[in-house]
């Protein structure tokens, strides 16, 4: 089933389309905490109107767990939930995705709209089929493809974010403009993500989406070319695990340096796209080792990232604890780490490999070198 992307100026309009096209015997609505203060009072006055149902679950990808998903389909099943119901993941990545799992396995599959709140969700976790759930310490260990009928886009959710999840969210709108177009990336990488013109991003956001939606139709279980969209990620979900494992603990040695200029900069753990962004640096100095990509805009690209995003902190004692979480990587086969590399702005490369020594000097590269 092929989901329909809708770039909404109206959102009130539709979701009531979206939900009138697609069966339902029943509505539930899925938020977390913050979403449901924030977000759902923007849409509260449709769902009163279907009499749906609201389930809260807390916030965090900490808690996109197992037992998160448990609470979920505890909470259809003592609904009343059907076969014939419909859930409406209300929120950021971490609601989409743990809600579209939650629908793709409750009663072997109903059906699911998304609306993404955050800017993150809506140009990566919300669209492409992809749901899940972390686990063991990995994220996204445990899922399934599965398409929501409808994902609602419409930028008046961003009044409500900090400026820390639109940097979050705009990592993976860069990454998309490195796999498609200089055009796209030089306009990226120009943009004023600190005072965002929200109007002007929309259309940004449905051209990053648009990106997306092309290479997941052409490979829709990622077997190739849907493989460019984890460029950044190897390293990325490496550095975002680390962190996860060090939160709590007396030191946090992988931590964001505070944005002068943010009004909430991440704290511990670091937000998905921020880790994402500091492994696209790393990723492209692999790019320009092995494949030729151009050191100029590596250089370029790194001097955006480092001026928005900060630095992340960690030393060479943690790379062995590094590689080892890339070796778990799902895209590796056997005990090989596997990268998408750029010989250029567009020009991907699947199915690259690296040997330790040129990840640690990627790595010295994200601490030291931009």
């Amino acid at each position: 089933m092929q989901q329909r992307v809708i770039i909404s100026q109206d959102i009130e309009h539709d979701l009531t389309q979206a939900i009138a096209e697609t069966e339902h015997d029943r509505v539930f609505v899925l938020t977390d905490d913050i979403t449901q203060e924030c977000c759902l009072p923007k849409v509260a006055v449709l769902f009163a109107k279907h009499n749906a149902t609201t389930i809260t679950i807390r916030h965090d990808d900490t808690n996109k767990t197992l037992a998160t998903l448990a609470d979920v389909w505890t909470a259809l099943q003592r609904g009343g939930a059907t076969r014939h119901s419909l859930l409406v993941n209300l929120g950021g990545g971490m609601v989409t995705d743990l809600g579209g799992f939650a629908a793709a396995t409750f009663k072997r599959g109903i059906n699911f709209i998304n609306i993404p709140t955050t800017l993150l969700a809506m140009v990566d976790a919300a669209v492409g089929g992809k749901t899940g759930i972390n686990f063991g310490g990995l994220k996204n260990e445990v899922g399934a493809f599965a398409n929501a009928r409808y994902v609602i886009v419409n930028t008046c959710f961003l009044d409500t974010l900090d400026t820390a999840n639109l940097c979050s969210g705009y990592a993976e709108m860069l990454k998309h403009s490195l796999i498609s177009n200089a055009q796209m990336w030089a306009e990226h990488v120009n943009f004023d993500i600190m005072q965002p013109d929200l109007a002007e991003l929309q259309r940004m956001v449905a051209a990053s989406i648009t990106v997306k939606e092309h290479i997941v139709a052409d490979d829709p279980h990622e077997h190739g070319i849907r493989k460019a969209l984890n460029f950044g990620h190897t390293i990325g979900h490496a550095l975002e695990e680390f962190s996860m494992q060090q939160q709590g603990g007396a030191v946090v040695s992988a931590r964001l340096l505070p944005l002068a200029r943010a009004r909430t900069a991440p704290k511990n753990t670091l937000l998905h796209g921020y880790a994402v962004a500091f492994g696209l640096i790393g990723e492209l100095y692999i790019s320009a080792r092995k494949v030729g990509f151009p050191t100029a805009r590596l250089h370029q690209t790194a001097r955006f990232i480092r001026e928005n995003y900060g630095a992340v902190a960690f030393t060479c004692d943690d790379y062995p604890t590094l590689l080892n979480l890339m070796r778990h990587d799902k895209k590796n086969t056997s005990d090989t780490i596997n990268f998408t590399l750029l010989h250029d702005i567009g020009d991907i490369r699947i199915n690259q490999t690296a040997t330790d020594e040129e990840i640690r000097e990627a790595l010295d590269f994200i601490r030291e070198g931009y």
